[in-house]
């Protein structure tokens, strides 16, 4: 979808996080595993096929690859309560890391292929990670 494709698909990969965890009543550990191997199982399908698509369409990191969005995005959201404020949370922290880019993460943008296109975003995943871990560290009562 345009404009913003990446912001669509992270928007998108937040709502199935919510709503499959939210119907699988899972919680806690056993969310964070299920997110996790669900971000995992995303970085290992989207190297070879974005790899592909890159090499098909002759474009460098095609907007329209979203697949590492997805992954980014359920890595931040991998610790988070299952609720509407920490998904958004979750969504918002992933897109600022997405689009700054920190340090290594426009490095890992430079390697070749679907795995540059992939740990970029899961990189940036990593970071809204680490931010919401610090965050439930500092509102351990209210998370």
């Amino acid at each position: 979808m345009k404009p913003g494709p990446g912001t669509w698909a992270s928007l998108a990969a937040a709502a199935v996080w919510y709503v499959a965890l939210k119907a699988a009543h899972l919680t806690g550990e056993m969310a964070a595993l299920a997110t996790l191997v669900g971000a995992l199982g995303a970085v290992l399908a989207g190297i070879p096929a974005a790899t592909v698509v890159e090499r098909e369409s002759g474009l460098t990191d095609p907007g329209f690859v979203v697949i590492d969005e997805v992954a980014g995005q359920w890595i931040t959201l991998a610790i988070a309560p299952i609720d509407a404020g920490h998904t958004l949370l979750g969504f918002v922290l992933f897109r600022l890391f997405d689009i700054v880019k920190p340090w290594p993460v426009r490095r890992l943008e430079r390697l070749h292929g679907g795995t540059g296109i992939m740990l970029d975003d899961a990189g940036a995943g990593v970071y809204g990670l680490l931010v919401m871990l610090v965050i439930r560290q500092l509102f351990a009562g209210s998370w």
